[in-house]
Parts: C-alpha cells; structure tokens; sequence
C-alpha cells in the first residue's frame, strides 16, 4: 500500500472510530450503542467439531457478511502480533498499513505491537471462508472486515463475530434479524 493509501485509510479510521485503534477486541468498549454479537453455533457452542457445524459456521458468518457488504468492496485488515517494533517482512502479506503499541511495559520484552496489513478486494460470499475457518479454529485473531468507508465492521472470533453498524437503529434491525445467534447473556457476550 502506498504512502497516501495508507493516510487515506488512517484518516478514515480517524473519522469513523476516533475512540479506538483498529484492533477489534477494543472497539466494543467505546462503541456499545452500534455494536452486536453474534454466535457462530446453536447454544453458544465455541468451536466446530465436524463439517456440519463448520458449515454452519460459515453460512453465518457469510449470512452476516453479505448483509453489510454484498456488491461492494472491502478492506480485509489482518493483523501481526510482534514484541518488536519493527514491522516484520511481509511475508504472505502484502498491503501494510500501521503498526501499534498495543500493550505498553516497561519491560520491552513484553511489550505488544499490532502491525496491521489491509487488502482491498470484491465482497463475495465465500471469498475469506479460509480465513474465516481459521478464525473459528483460533488459528488466527484480530481480523477485520470493512467496508471501503469504513462505516461498518465486521470482527470475527472463535465463536462468533463482533459487528458494528453505522447507526444504533441499524445494530437494533440486524440484532433482530438473527435474535437467535444471540447469546443469551445480559450483556451480549
């Protein structure tokens, strides 16, 4: 990603979600009022144990995918987790975007940096189902979906996904949509 790419992208996050850094386990905090969860599997079951239930998984992280950005384009934002400052060589990664001091210490040792690399791509249903799998196999965390303007975002996890709307009348009629993805805690979790 280029220079002004990456301001662009950063400038829109500024906008959108000036309260937090794009790392997605934060934003719930600060965004309560547009934010829904969403369970992966019947009962709040974490994890998959067979390709039924893998199926089931991806239908509804896709159901919910294709309901925020079908016909347009995203931003799949994924995340490397270092001790070092220094962004690593990408690798399989291309399209780096900003790197965070996520968890400060005094000790460098066991500071915690988040390098975030963004791709812009089509949303297609299925087109991520690796990575999503990945996801609810916690092979990999801290993913993010958005749209070009960053109004919306996706943030999977092994056993659901944390979604957060442009408006809390948006959360509300999604939330209804799928009351039965829901868990059944007071607080949403």
């Amino acid at each position: 990603m280029s220079g002004d790419g990456q301001a662009d992208l950063t400038g829109l996050w500024q906008q959108r979600w000036p309260r937090c850094p794009p790392v997605g386990y934060k934003l719930r905090g600060p965004y309560q009022d547009v934010w829904v969860r969403f369970h992966s599997l019947p009962e709040s079951k974490r994890y998959a144990e067979d390709e039924s239930e893998y199926a089931v998984v991806l239908e509804r992280y896709n159901t919910v995918l294709d309901e925020l950005f079908a016909g347009a384009d995203v931003y799949v934002i994924s995340p490397l987790w270092t001790t070092e400052a220094e962004v690593p060589p990408a690798g399989p990664r291309t399209g780096y975007w900003q790197s965070l001091l996520v968890a400060d210490d005094p000790d460098p040792e066991l500071r915690t940096y988040c390098h975030l690399f963004a791709a812009r791509r089509p949303w297609q249903r299925g087109c991520i189902d690796d990575l999503l799998r990945d996801t609810a196999d916690d092979k990999v965390a801290g993913i993010l979906i958005t749209d070009i303007r960053m109004q919306r975002i996706h943030h999977p996890y092994d056993g659901g996904a944390d979604v957060f709307l442009a408006t809390p009348g948006e959360r509300v009629r999604m939330r209804n949509r799928h009351a039965d993805w829901l868990s059944r805690h007071p607080s949403g979790l």
